[in-house]
């Protein structure tokens, strides 16, 4: 199992490497970041000083061993349009992309986990096909349409939940939350349904289909031949061997979530890291569009190597399969 980790981690470092290089490049192939900084009225002379400033006089190793220096201490540079440091953007508008991806996760694969339980034991009721005909819109609806679809209705015509915006938050240490507030809770509601709506579908889904599987195997029907309560068959034998596919396809949309929420985030003007990508976008803002690309990669990686580990929890088979080399 120590021998497992090791290479994870070792395939993680190689990754993160590679993005670094990638986020890296963006400074030389997106804009004239000498250009971005002291604008077009700028001397020849006041442009060569604030190069050798910069050191990009300097070799493209040599810049790139300074640029993976400085991020492993948490210097990712300065905006250029802002001119503050990127890792305080970053800071600030971590906690509402953090908490709106986890409570749409949390959502998700809660629901998704109940349905997909009850539409296979109940595969031939109506409210499983109801349930099931109903999914067919959370895959096919795209998510900015969903979003635009809830704030009509609970913002336009019954003006229960507020249509963009966090609400007001609590600052709790570097870290802001609208949990503890009417308003943030209010304004949580439709950006975590919209976010929630697609995964949760395609977890039932997969739920479903991966227990109709086992539920065809020979050891449940041993157990059923056996005597032993339906309950006890579909919970700790087939719901748990339906878990290996669901942690995979959780921790793939969990990263996704939190890297890519930039529509969710534009439609309801939420003040997270997709709508500061955006707007760095527009604004040919080097030094954010490298960061937020290095949080990217970052995000997938922690979350990949939570997956195995989970793996290896979930399943006995893969901690021999990671032993046997070793011995």
């Amino acid at each position: 199992m120590i021998a497992y980790l090791l290479r994870s981690l070792v395939q993680a470092a190689l990754v993160m490497l590679a993005v670094a290089f990638i986020a890296f490049s963006m400074f030389r192939f997106v804009g004239d970041p000498i250009a971005s900084i002291v604008g077009q009225d700028a001397t020849l002379k006041d442009r060569q000083e604030l190069s050798r400033a910069l050191g990009l006089d300097d070799p493209m190793p040599v810049q790139f061993a300074r640029f993976l220096a400085n991020a492993a201490q948490g210097d990712l540079g300065l905006s250029y349009r802002q001119g503050r440091p990127v890792a305080a953007l970053l800071g600030e508008r971590l906690p509402a992309t953090i908490e709106l991806a986890l409570l749409s996760a949390l959502l998700a694969l809660v629901v998704g986990l109940t349905l997909g339980v009850y539409t296979a034991i109940r595969r031939n009721g109506l409210l499983a096909n109801v349930i099931m005909s109903a999914s067919l819109v959370g895959v096919s609806l795209p998510t900015f349409l969903i979003g635009i679809g809830l704030i009509y209705i609970f913002s336009v015509e019954l003006r229960w939940l507020p249509s963009f915006g966090r609400g007001d938050v609590v600052r709790l240490g570097w870290w802001t939350t609208g949990l503890l507030t009417e308003s943030g809770r209010k304004s949580l509601v439709m950006p975590v349904v919209t976010l929630a709506f697609f995964q949760l579908t395609l977890i039932m889904r997969l739920v479903r289909s991966e227990m109709l599987e086992v539920m065809r195997t020979e050891y449940v029907r041993f157990a059923r031949a056996r005597g032993i309560p339906d309950r006890v068959i579909h919970f700790r034998h087939a719901l748990r061997n339906t878990m290996v596919p669901v942690v995979t396809i959780t921790g793939l949309q969990l990263g996704s979530v939190i890297a890519f929420a930039i529509v969710t985030e534009t439609v309801f003007n939420w003040p997270g890291l997709g709508a500061l990508f955006v707007q760095s976008v527009q604004v040919v803002d080097v030094p954010v569009m490298a960061a937020y690309l290095m949080f990217v990669g970052l995000v997938f990686v922690v979350v990949n190597l939570l997956t195995d580990l989970v793996y290896l929890m979930l399943d006995p088979r893969l901690r021999s399969a990671s032993a046997a080399p070793a011995r």
